[in-house]
């Protein structure tokens, strides 16, 4: 397996280059220790002090993610996000707030960024929150993952992000794919919620288990509306996923 030097699974681009991510925030100091961490994850990391400089700094890198602060000198991070998807569309975001900044965190989001940290914060978060947000986009993928996982009659294909039951294409989300593909790499395994919630999500949502029940309904009205399940729930322990028995 390869891993990098922290141990975790290496995440590289689909194409196998290093992923690419922007780190914006005016104080040099935290913008260096976050870029060492994601360096040392075996990413490309540029680093830029306000909006001005972010945008064209994304302008070059075409970065596949971007840690954001919502405060800079020039503009707010808000500002910087719209300018961030008129150059590349499908970038992923991940704003840093102040701890008491509800309205920041509400805003962010549906302004259009994918998550948040709040300062002060772990570099293994923002690292959990990042690798998290990249696979869930399909930006990113294992090193030691291979091209088709198959349960049963369903089938699917990691490289294409497509997965088919019975010849019959099934449509994902994100999350809903990385989900079943969790589920689809240890059948016949009883997976707990904090599994999934740590493999998935990459973070604890501190006790929301309710977000993994959510998301296991909506795989099974895709995956087995109509058909013989292939999800099975264990009572008290979690979740599992199996052939059908003839």
């Amino acid at each position: 397996m390869n891993t990098t030097r922290a141990g975790r699974p290496a995440l590289t681009r689909p194409d196998g280059t290093p992923l690419r991510v922007l780190v914006v925030d005016d104080d040099p100091d935290l913008a260096e220790v976050l870029s060492g961490a994601l360096r040392y994850e075996g990413w490309q990391v540029r680093t830029a002090g306000d909006g001005a400089s972010a945008v064209a700094a994304a302008r070059e890198l075409l970065p596949d993610a971007v840690v954001l602060d919502v405060m800079l000198p020039d503009t707010d991070g808000f500002a910087v996000l719209r300018s961030l998807h008129a150059v590349k569309s499908d970038v992923c975001v991940l704003f840093l707030t102040a701890r008491d900044a509800v309205e920041d965190r509400i805003k962010g989001i549906t302004a259009g960024g994918d998550d948040y940290v709040t300062k002060p914060f772990s570099l293994e978060e923002v690292v959990a929150r990042l690798r998290g947000l990249l696979r869930r986009a399909g930006m990113a993928r294992q090193l030691d993952e291979g091209p088709r996982l198959i349960v049963g009659d369903l089938v699917m294909d990691e490289e294409a992000r497509e997965v088919t039951r019975g010849g019959d294409l099934i449509d994902l989300s994100p999350t809903e794919f990385e989900l079943l593909r969790f589920l689809m790499r240890n059948p016949r395994r009883v997976l707990s919620k904090a599994q999934i919630l740590d493999r998935v999500w990459s973070y604890d949502f501190g006790g929301r288990a309710h977000v993994v029940e959510l998301y296991i309904s909506y795989l099974r009205k895709k995956v087995d509306a109509g058909r013989e399940p292939l999800i099975h729930t264990v009572r008290g322990a979690g979740y599992v996923i199996k052939p059908v028995t003839p």
